[in-house]
């Protein structure tokens, strides 16, 4: 291609040279080479389609090629549309045939509608009578569909009437439940229908349902009654079967409440029957022992009973919440405290009896007060689960309590009684009688019992005032009259020995403040005497009882004390010698009865302020002697010693 551009070029050239006259201009070659020269090939598609045809065949560039290329290219051309003839002949048959099928398809499409035609006028009576037929069905089927739902929500299935309507003996399943529920619905559903055209039916529908309805509750609740006549062991399982059965009853009170009798009928009669065979059997193979094996020992013994009846009624009480877990009636709390009444009543004979005999037979004040604690505790924790303490058992164990308590306060009586008719002398050392001691234990057991009691802290508090009253009063009283015909030392001595032990016994206990403080006071007021007598019997061995006596009474008008008989110089001087050797030794200066206190703090607290009170009496006398009033002579040879100096010795 490129060398036909080169010789086109050339020949151009050459032409273009050679074509100077004006009559180049009307040549055709000329004319045709100009429009080929001045054509722009690269903006002209369909000469660049023909170069790129044209460059699949000529593949040679020469001379011979060149001359014979527009020869090939009418050759190529006669070729293909030879070949495109031969192509569109067998089209051209492919298309006859074709027709001819249609042809015959049109022939038999018209000779089918044709046909119809003739058919349709022959049954067009046929086709309306099954229009009409078609149309009657669909109502038909839309009154049959109404009536399969009118009776899928107003009427029960076979099955479910059989379930319903069951022999006695057949057990009661969910599918039962269902069915009655399904009852109810219908019953309540049916309310619609008296509202609309349909009363008949719904009343019939009603009334087909109450009936149903009472005869299916009626039959649950046999079934019920026999479920629960069948819980007569001591630990029963309550089936979820039955909790239904008792949420369906609760739409039947009576029903419902026939059922609860029962049930806490049965099972009253399994804890009688457990508790007589744990007090007289023991539990399975004789583990735990039998409870009247222990009847030797009260506090085991009851609290065993006690302990066994604790565990029945809350065992119980958790039967009674699983069988009314579903029941929603308003009062259901109530019933079930009046059915564990009525379960636990029956072990209030058998209890009563066997705690009377304990309580009868006097174990002692002790013993009877922990019993009373005992039976207490269980009464506030029985309660605690009955949620109500107006049931047999609890009135039962709170007249056992009662009982026991009076016994235990007739018991403190009757002690008390004993010691007034035998009054003790006090012993020789002024220490606490024996009856004092005795009381006194008996009174730290009691409280030693009271604080381990698990009796609520306020009942136990309401408790302890009356116990330290019937101990403490007729202890004291019993150390006055014992103490009336001592002399005052020795009478002060025994009341502070015996309230000090008193007081050491309670302070180790709660509640006693208040006694604690009274017997404070009655040990202060006792412990004032023994300051006053201690000092006495100091002041009359140092020789200043007289003269100390004579300053108090001495007035003005009775003239100097010096005057006074006895008060003079001399006797002064020697009452001050005596005192001297007091104080150079003031320890040997004590009471007797002193020596016979049981608290060394007391006794050092009545050796301290009866000092306090002598040296008070040596400062009046010390002031009477220096006062020029009294015209002594030399006084401070007299009264060498200051009331400072005095205090200091004696501290």
């Amino acid at each position: 291609m490129a060398d036909t551009k080169v010789e086109i070029s050339t020949d151009s050239s050459t032409v273009t040279q050679n074509a100077s006259a004006p009559s180049q201009a009307n040549n055709p070659l000329s004319r045709k080479l100009n429009k080929i020269l001045e054509t722009r090939l690269d903006n002209d598609k369909e000469i660049l389609e023909a170069l790129k045809a044209l460059s699949v065949f000529f593949t040679e560039n020469s001379l011979r090629t060149r001359r014979n290329l527009r020869g090939d290219i009418e050759r190529r051309s006669l070729a293909i549309n030879e070949e495109f003839a031969q192509i569109f002949k067998e089209v051209k048959e492919e298309l006859e045939s074709v027709h001819e099928d249609v042809q015959a398809m049109s022939t038999c499409c018209e000779e089918m509608t044709s046909r119809l035609k003739a058919a349709k006028e022959q049954t067009q009576d046929l086709i309306v009578k099954t229009n009409k037929l078609q149309g009657e069905n669909h109502c038909l089927e839309v009154r049959a569909q109404v009536a399969q739902a009118f009776l899928a929500k107003f009427q029960l299935s076979n099955e479910e009437m059989a379930m319903l309507r069951g022999a006695r003996d057949v057990p009661i399943t969910e599918d039962f439940f269902k069915a009655l529920s399904r009852v109810k619905n219908i019953h309540e559903d049916v309310k619609i229908l008296l509202r609309t055209n349909q009363q008949t039916a719904g009343l019939e529908i009603m009334e087909q349902m109450a009936v149903l309805q009472e005869t299916s509750y009626e039959q649950l609740y046999r079934w019920a009654q026999n479920e629960c006549r069948g819980l007569t062991q001591e630990s029963c399982d309550i089936s979820p079967v039955l909790t239904q059965a008792m949420e369906a009853l609760q739409d039947r009170p009576v029903l419902y409440k026939y059922t609860l009798d029962e049930f806490g009928t049965v099972r009253r009669c399994a804890v009688v029957r457990g508790f007589i065979d744990a007090l007289t059997r023991g539990g399975p193979g004789g583990t735990p022992r039998p409870i009247e094996m222990h009847s030797h020992d009260p506090m085991r013994y009851v609290g065993d009973m006690l302990a066994w009846l604790h565990q029945a009624t809350a065992s119980e009480k958790e039967h009674l919440e699983a069988l009314l877990k579903q029941v929603t009636l308003q009062g259901v709390e109530e019933n079930m405290q009046e059915v564990v009444g009525h379960i636990t009543e029956g072990v209030c004979r058998p209890l009563k009896v066997r705690i009377e005999q304990v309580i009868v037979a006097e174990p002692g004040a002790v013993l009877l007060y922990k019993l009373s604690n005992l039976l207490k505790f269980y009464h506030h924790t029985i309660s605690c689960i009955t949620r109500t303490s107006v049931t047999s058992l609890l009135i039962t164990i709170e007249e056992m309590h009662l009982l026991s308590k009076k016994m235990f306060f007739n018991s403190l009586s009757l002690h008390a009684s004993r010691l007034m008719d035998k009054v003790e002398l006090p012993p020789p050392d002024l220490g606490p009688t024996a009856s004092l001691t005795q009381t006194l234990s008996l009174l730290r057991e009691v409280l030693a019992s009271h604080d381990s009691s698990v009796v609520p802290l306020d009942a136990r508090q309401a408790d302890f005032a009356q116990v330290l009253s019937c101990i403490l009063d007729p202890l004291l009283q019993l150390c006055t009259v014992s103490a009336s015909n001592l002399g005052t030392a020795d009478m002060a001595t025994y009341m502070v020995n015996s309230l000090y032990v008193m007081k050491t016994t309670l302070a180790l206990f709660e509640f006693t403040d208040k006694r604690l403080e009274m017997l404070e006071f009655q040990i202060e007021a006792h412990l004032d005497t023994l300051i006053n007598e201690q000092a006495s019997y100091v002041l009359t061995r140092a020789g200043l009882s007289y003269i100390y006596s004579c300053v108090q009474q001495h007035s003005a008008e009775q003239g100097p004390l010096s005057n006074i008989p006895s008060m003079d110089s001399s006797s002064v001087k020697a009452a001050m010698v005596q005192f001297d050797r007091y104080l150079s030794s003031p320890d040997t200066l004590l009471m007797p009865q002193l020596n016979f206190l049981l608290s060394a703090a007391i006794k050092e607290q009545i050796f301290r302020q009866s000092t306090e009170l002598v040296c008070r009496a040596y400062r009046e006398v010390y002031a009477a002697v220096t006062s020029p009033e009294n015209t002594y002579k030399d006084s401070e040879n007299l009264v060498p010693r200051s009331p400072q100096q005095v205090q200091t010795l004696l501290s």
